[in-house]
């Protein structure tokens, strides 16, 4: 039998199935958290941990690292904006690098951990004196609580950040007062100001100092002790 003799077989017919295939799901962005109700998120904060030292041992420079995140974020959302500032912290400050840069940059829930740790230890490690704690806004007397009001904290703190300089009433007033305010003092209630200060501050009223003539100065004694989150961070890139 010749090959065109055989018998052929119809080709199969291909069937349609009726099953719907799985389609995938688009990604969706993950939702941001806790942001609470009435509030839109606007931006964010990147805390990066690298000193000078480390990263030039990386073949690189903290300068750099900034501006290859900047170019990245230009890459992919043009329209963003940004802004950089080194954190700086006492030379030797122990810790992870993130954490040192996370409170030298003032971000609440270091700051909130930072005040928890040294909450119980305050009295212990300062049993007597004064602690001027700006990062909390309170002043200790031996232990307990200067009672400071809002201006006066912020009148005390003023003269503190400007240790050993002598700070005019004038000053003081464009200092802690604005146009908005709702009684912006003289130069002589200034003076009653400083009073009600240095009488809450006790047997320690002599660390706020008037130079006659002048104004007012904070003297700092061995028995002062100041503390802050932070030190101040410049902006530099």
């Amino acid at each position: 039998m010749s090959l065109a003799q055989l018998p052929t077989r119809p080709a199969p017919r291909a069937e349609l199935s009726l099953t719907p295939r799985p389609v995938a799901a688009a990604p969706t962005a993950p939702r941001i958290r806790a942001v609470p109700e009435g509030t839109e998120a606007r931006g964010f904060v990147l805390y990066v941990g690298i000193d000078e030292a480390k990263a030039a041992a990386a073949g690189t420079s903290l300068h750099r690292i900034v501006e290859a995140l900047r170019q990245l974020t230009g890459e992919i959302a043009p329209s963003a904006e940004t802004y950089a500032a080194v954190a700086l912290a006492p030379e030797g400050a122990g810790g992870r690098d993130v954490d040192v840069v996370r409170l030298a940059l003032q971000d609440p829930a270091a700051l909130a951990k930072h005040r928890d740790v040294e909450e119980d230890s305050d009295i212990d490690r300062h049993p007597a004196g004064v602690i001027i704690d700006i990062s909390r806004k309170r002043v200790l007397l031996d232990g307990d609580s200067a009672g400071l009001t809002y201006k006066e904290f912020e009148l005390l703190q003023y003269l503190v950040l400007r240790e050993g300089r002598t700070i005019d009433r004038a000053e003081l007033i464009s200092g802690l007062w604005g146009e908005g305010d709702d009684e912006v003092p003289s130069e002589r209630t200034i003076d009653v100001h400083i009073r009600r200060l240095r009488s809450k501050l006790g047997h320690y009223e002599d660390i706020v100092r008037t130079v006659r003539g002048v104004g007012y100065r904070f003297d700092r004694h061995a028995d002062v002790s100041i503390r802050q989150a932070s030190t101040p961070s410049p902006d530099v890139f």
